[in-house]
This record gives structure tokens, C-alpha cells and sequence, in this order.
């Protein structure tokens, strides 16, 4: 998979939800969302157009390729397995949290990701049914900031 910019992600990112929200993406509209003006968003679509990552024709709308979409939707996935961790298991308010899930999604590697996916499930599977003695002395702590003791420790 092609190694992009934090920015070029954020553009893929933007083009991504842009379309599932409103079946297509305008330049106009990727600008307003992203906080830049149009000739900047221009000269990314030209450089994710070179990638062979977008399709822009001058004036019309903007289209991920496949392999965009590919790179897109993994954005997109990092972005909501960390969003979720940070706001379910840290309990981080969901402003902060969907901040901090953008800057790490672009800075965690693959291996790094995979452990932390496969963490998350494995925490998301034991909390299932209830939640685990952790995650609940977890929560008390962040809540009071007092040590839960374990059973485990006072024998």
C-alpha cells in the first residue's frame, strides 16, 4: 500500500465520507470541510490524481479509484477502532477523543495497528457478556482516582 502524507489522508478521508454522505464529492465541498481553500484542494487532487488515487476532471467531482478507496477505507478503519478505544475503554470525551484518533491514525504503523485491533477485540469479547474486573476497577480509577485493590493482591 502507497505511503501518503498526513494531509494526502486527510483529503482521502474527506473524499471517503463526503461521498457515502452525499453520493459525491466537489472541491467546494472537500474545501469547506477540511478548513482550506480550493486552489490547495486542487493541488492535492492533482497529486492523488498522479497516484492514480482520485479521478478530477477540472470543474467536475471529485472520485476515488479503487485503489483510493482501499486506502481510504483503511483511514477511515484506524480512525474508528482508536475513536471507539479512546472513548469505550479510556473513557475520553468524543470531541478530544475523534482529535486524538486523527493524529494517531496517521502516526501508528501496520504491525503496531494489528496488535492494537486485535487487543481491542479481545477486550471487546470479554466485555461482552460483562465487564471485566480490570476494565470496571479501570473505570473507577479514572473516575475517583483512588487504587482499586485486586483480590489478587490481597491474598
Amino acid at each position: 500500500m502507497q505511503k501518503l502524507s498526513e494531509n494526502m489522508e486527510d483529503y482521502l478521508e474527506t473524499i471517503h465520507a463526503l461521498s457515502r454522505e452525499k453520493g459525491v464529492a466537489r472541491v467546494s465541498e472537500i474545501a469547506e470541510k477540511m478548513d482550506v481553500k480550493s486552489p490547495s484542494v486542487n493541488a492535492a487532487m492533482k497529486n492523488l490524481a498522479d497516484r492514480d488515487l482520485v479521478i478530477h476532471e477540472k470543474y467536475g467531482y471529485v472520485t476515488l479509484t479503487p485503489q483510493g478507496q482501499k486506502l481510504a477505507a483503511a483511514v477511515q478503519e484506524k480512525h474508528d477502532v482508536l475513536y471507539r478505544f479512546l472513548t469505550e475503554f479510556l473513557m475520553i470525551s468524543p470531541e478530544q477523543a475523534d482529535q486524538e484518533a486523527c493524529s494517531i491514525e496517521h502516526a501508528i504503523s501496520e504491525e503496531t495497528f494489528d496488535r492494537f485491533v486485535k487487543f481491542f477485540k479481545f477486550l471487546e469479547n470479554s466485555a461482552r457478556t460483562q465487564k471485566p474486573r480490570l476494565l470496571r476497577n479501570l473505570e473507577t480509577y479514572l473516575k475517583t482516582g483512588k487504587k482499586v485493590t485486586c483480590e489478587c493482591e490481597r491474598a
